[in-house]
């Protein structure tokens, strides 16, 4: 069985201290960022954070009113006037003066990230850094992006001669609303920001409540770097009062979100606009008889278990041929009992999960396949939001875990007969976010990942959205667009023609 290990990790600069100070007010709550500002919200409310290990407020954030997010939109309005004409190169060298800030200030940013989601130390480090080396990417490949056009020739079309000259240019969209989720709430709002910022928008980020101290620290940093007041903004608040205002406001010129259903619903109301979205997934490994187990199984279980399997592209089913099953269950078993689990501070493998709400949740679906006759491969523990590995064997397709998010340490085996029928399950889901499939064989790999409906397939590894700079997209409901640094770039532009019209074909001269 998994083992409980106490806390022990104590980060040396503090959450709120040293350069992070201003973010703080005097009543110890955390202000939002807006026209170059710290500010304080003149709704004198504040939302809490509640610490997922404790289960007692950590932090608590700003309550901003409709009114506040109206003049911030409006700032950025301004703002992003004079930023599309500031030069490429000059928009790249602040993009990599704040991705160095944000790197030299890891270890704060992280602290908050473990006290808010519950994000073991060590990962939480790597998200900071991770997230640098984004912004970085983002200003050399938008440089180059950016800096060409094409040019085209009238003539190349039936009927028309050469006089016409077309030169396209991409030109920014204006003001972006991000929406990063809790479980990577500095790495997804960056990988907006940065794509937004070198294209020449401006951006409005609204963090996720679990994860909102860590954004507004990560703001900090490119407050440090000198953006130009406005440009971007951090507004804090309930969803009730300022997430349909934000979605549908007529500034807002583009809306990037990641997290759940709430985006279905705002790609409803958004209006004409583009939007670019990622919803989840319901990632299924297929495993054939050729498969190497050991991989298969150390890729089950770092894919199922890490974060605490609160990643959208976490392994979240494994349908394996029947006379390897047994085999792979075995392997995989011995690793779900080296887990360690309690927590974050501690690096503990498996921490409590977001939310209480989450974890009641994950255990309505866990009892839901008790009753329907699922094999427990270990015994369910819950300590408050705390959750044991739990691998469940012989699910059956009319158990709710076959086909529901958990979004927790819970992971559903179905064995199946056929390749087919493998095929048949993971494009039944109404997700397509991504998948994979374990084989020796490469051309049975190829042929399975051409017939899986999603937005990415990976062959012999657990599903996985970096390096930052590939294509990430989901299928059906798991999304609109596609991410990946130079996606991003392309989806927060938008084509600008200029038509030069020459009196006679420019082939009649000389």
């Amino acid at each position: 069985m998994a083992h409980f290990k106490p806390p022990n990790v104590a980060f040396t600069q503090m959450a709120g201290t040293g350069v992070f100070a201003e973010l703080v007010g005097g009543d110890g709550e955390f202000k939002y960022y807006s026209d170059g500002e710290w500010k304080k919200s003149c709704s004198g409310k504040s939302v809490p954070i509640i610490n997922p290990t404790t289960r007692e407020t950590q932090f608590k954030v700003q309550a901003c009113t409709q009114e506040e997010v109206n003049k911030v939109i409006d700032a950025a309005k301004t703002a992003q006037k004079s930023w599309a004409k500031t030069p490429l190169w000059k928009r790249a060298e602040l993009l990599h003066k704040a991705a160095a800030i944000l790197k030299e200030h890891r270890n704060p940013i992280a602290e908050c990230l473990v006290k808010e989601i519950a994000k073991p130390a060590k990962d939480a480090v790597t998200e900071v850094v991770r997230s640098g080396d984004l912004v970085s990417y983002c200003a050399e490949e938008g440089v180059r992006i950016l800096g060409e056009g094409k040019f085209l020739v009238s003539d190349s079309f039936p009927g028309n001669e050469r006089t016409k000259y077309c030169l396209t240019s991409k030109i920014p969209l204006g003001v972006i609303l991000a929406i990063p989720p809790f479980n990577y709430p500095v790495n997804l709002a960056v990988s907006k920001i940065g794509p937004a910022l070198i294209a020449g928008n401006s951006l409005v980020l609204k963090p996720p409540t679990q994860g909102a101290v860590a954004a507004l620290h990560m703001m900090h940093c490119f407050h440090l770097a000198g953006f130009p007041k406005g440009l971007i903004s951090c507004v804090t608040g309930k969803g009730s009062e300022i997430g349909d205002f934000l979605t549908m406001h007529p500034g807002i010129n583009c809306i990037s979100f990641t997290g759940g259903d709430t985006g279905i619903a705002i790609s409803k109301k958004a209006g004409m606009i583009p939007l670019q979205m990622e919803l989840g997934g319901k990632d299924a490994c297929i495993i054939l008889e050729d498969a190497d187990l050991d991989l298969a199984a150390a890729n089950i279980v770092k894919g199922g278990f890490s974060y605490s399997g609160q990643r959208c592209t976490a392994v979240k089913v494994v349908l394996v041929m029947d006379s390897v099953a047994d085999a792979l269950v075995e392997k995989v078993k011995a690793k779900v009992a080296k887990l360690t689990v309690g927590p974050p501070e501690d690096d503990c493998d498996i921490t409590p999960v977001v939310t209480e709400s989450s974890a009641n949740f994950i255990e309505g679906l866990v009892m839901d396949a008790k009753q329907k006759g699922a094999t427990f491969c270990q015994e369910y523990k819950r300590a408050g939001n705390l959750i044991w590995p739990l691998l469940l064997d012989n699910v059956r397709p009319d158990m709710r875990i076959a086909w529901e998010e958990p979004f927790g340490p819970v992971l559903p085996v179905i064995r199946i007969n056929s390749v087919e029928e493998g095929i048949h399950h993971c494009n039944a889901s109404n997700f397509g976010l991504q998948g994979c499939v374990f084989t020796r064989d490469i051309n049975k790999a190829i042929l399975i990942s051409d017939a899986m409906e999603t937005g990415t397939v990976q062959i012999n590894s657990a599903p996985a959205r970096g390096p930052d700079h590939f294509p990430f997209q989901g299928l059906k409901d798991s999304g609109i667009g596609s991410q990946g640094i130079t996606n991003s770039i392309n989806m927060m532009t938008k084509i600008k023609t200029t038509v030069i019209n020459l009196p006679t074909p420019s082939y009649t001269m000389g």
